[in-house]
């Protein structure tokens, strides 16, 4: 599969770039400007962002997409920080 046709599959799927950014750079402007940010760990902050790129990706797709890939990579990240954070947990009782 060339470039292009992965281009034009994906802005079927998730709709222009262009307002996909728009949409992502936005929540992480926010998720950034919180004043607990820098005590997150960097996996922590890596999940977030991108969850974020999954939830611009939900938030931009055509009306009536039908596609859990987005759903399930969020689940994915947000699975692999909280097996790190049981971890912990678990040595600290």
């Amino acid at each position: 599969m060339s470039v292009e046709n992965t281009l034009d599959e994906r802005g079927s799927r998730y709709g222009t770039f262009e307002n996909h950014a728009r949409i992502a750079q936005a929540v992480q402007d926010v998720m950034r400007s919180s004043p607990n940010w820098q005590y997150l760990e960097a996996d922590e902050r890596q999940a977030l962002t991108v969850i974020s790129d999954k939830i611009a990706r939900i938030l931009n797709a055509p009306v009536g997409t039908v596609y859990s890939d987005s759903w399930h990579d969020i689940a994915g990240y947000a699975l692999l920080v909280d097996r790190r954070l049981k971890e912990i947990e678990q040595t600290r009782k």
